[in-house]
């Protein structure tokens, strides 16, 4: 099992709908951030694996439950763990935790997404770069 990678963010304006919740698609955006994140802890930049390794990596599959309403001003923790290694893909997932340093954080959402790793040229499958394989594995066995 891959180590929790926690990023936190905070809930701006621009992030909430009509209502005054963060509108559903912002989850999406804030679990992208994680992934990221994630990789830039692991010293990997997504740009940097473009140029250097000729590989990006593409949504395949999202799914999402939506538990409870996060609102302005809320501190979030959105954690990023890897629960499937392919050759070509992984599966993270996400929770998304409200922290108002007063107790057990809330759980507001959770999702699973499938990310395929693909030639940044041709958009097919490549084998996911040994670089990131290496660094996953190194962070595993510091936990």
């Amino acid at each position: 099992m891959s180590p929790v990678f926690i990023w936190p963010v905070r809930v701006y304006y621009e992030d909430t709908d009509a209502g005054g919740v963060v509108f559903y698609a912002n989850y999406l955006k804030y679990m992208e951030r994680a992934r990221t994140e994630w990789l830039r802890h692991l010293g990997i930049g997504q740009e940097r694996l473009r140029r250097e390794q000729g590989v990006i990596f593409a949504v395949r599959a999202a799914s999402l439950e939506y538990l409870r309403p996060a609102v302005l001003d809320d501190l979030l923790h959105v954690t990023a763990r890897v629960t499937d290694r392919r050759r070509a893909s992984l599966v993270i997932e996400h929770e998304i935790r409200r922290h108002d340093g007063a107790g057990t954080p809330e759980l507001l959402n959770r999702g699973e997404v499938k990310i395929a790793c693909l030639d940044a040229g041709k958009f097919t499958p490549r084998p996911i770069p040994a670089l990131i394989v290496d660094a996953m594995t190194a962070g595993d066995s510091e936990q």
